[in-house]
């Protein structure tokens, strides 16, 4: 039972993480109608501005982060005037290709920046752990799950109730007749972008808490998608729980696999959140809370 509660706890960790990154996914999929790659690049980039304005500019964590996530935001903006703005009328499969170059410049300048040492963000966490009767819990977890929480609850609120996300909204739902009614669509494809960014840098900063932040973050970063993928790319609730359930499934196959499946080999929990994907989508191919389409011919 401790090393199920302890999975557990790991596992919603892990996954309130992905439910950020797939946010992200999701935002710019609803507004753009793009499947953007580009989540693990802003994501390692981001975690690296934690790790220069605690590490090499000595700021405490907590003004650290902030300014990591605005500059990601100020970055998300940039792209999406400089790279995607052009592409607007061109292909949609064209875009979501230029989104994958994108990725690769993006990782390639973290890590260079980052370079073969693990960098530390200055957390106040560092691996101090908690425990509750015999399950320890380290807080870096604790910490990861209250702040992607928060962080979720408040965009919820601003997507559903502020005017701005009531405009991201109605572009979602219909670029034209949000022009004719006088939404900005193009003020809404660039906060889309600085929404992603930042979401993803704060998720780079809470994956790089505690163990520090590597290149080969980006590997745990890319396992956004399928939870995206399996929650629906048009659903905020399925980016939720699309993150928390791939992240559940990632902690019991880690602990239990060795044991009841050993034939698969070691390291099967870092491939299973493709295999939840696959299933999912022979089963549901919109996701589980994504918006069925019929298409009549």
């Amino acid at each position: 039972m401790t090393e199920f509660l302890q999975a557990t706890v790991r596992g919603i960790s892990t996954g309130s993480i992905y439910g950020l990154l797939a946010l992200g996914f999701v935002i710019i999929y609803k507004s753009t109608q793009v499947l953007s790659f580009a989540q693990r690049g802003l994501t390692i980039l981001g975690a690296f501005w934690g790790v220069y304005f605690a590490s090499e500019l000595d700021l405490n964590f907590w003004i650290a982060a902030p300014l990591a996530i605005a500059f990601a935001g100020v970055l998300g903006v940039t792209i999406e005037r400089l790279i995607l703005r052009p592409m607007v009328g061109k292909p949609v499969f064209s875009v979501a290709i230029l989104t994958i170059g994108l990725d690769i410049i993006l990782v390639v300048i973290a890590a260079n920046l980052i370079s073969v040492n693990i960098r530390t963000v200055n957390d106040p966490w560092g691996l101090k752990t908690v425990s509750f009767g015999d399950v320890v819990i380290p807080q870096k977890d604790v910490a990861t799950i209250i702040a992607a929480a928060l962080s979720l609850v408040l965009f919820t609120l601003f997507f559903r109730y502020s005017r701005f996300g009531l405009a991201m909204r109605a572009t979602a739902a219909d670029q034209e007749v949000s022009l004719a009614q006088g939404i900005t669509v193009t003020r809404v494809f660039a906060s889309s972008w600085a929404l992603a960014a930042m979401l993803a840098a704060l998720a780079g900063i809470l994956l790089g808490a505690g163990t520090g932040v590597a290149p080969a973050l980006g590997t745990k970063a890319i396992r956004a998608l399928p939870a995206a993928v399996v929650g629906g790319l048009d659903s905020i609730t399925g980016a939720i729980v699309g993150g928390l359930l791939i992240g559940l499934i990632e902690g019991y196959v880690t602990i239990y696999q060795a044991d009841y499946l050993g034939f698969l080999g070691n390291n099967f929990s870092d491939v299973v959140a493709w295999v939840v994907m696959f299933a999912v989508l022979l089963v549901r191919p919109y996701g589980l809370f994504g918006t069925r389409e019929v298409e009549r011919v």
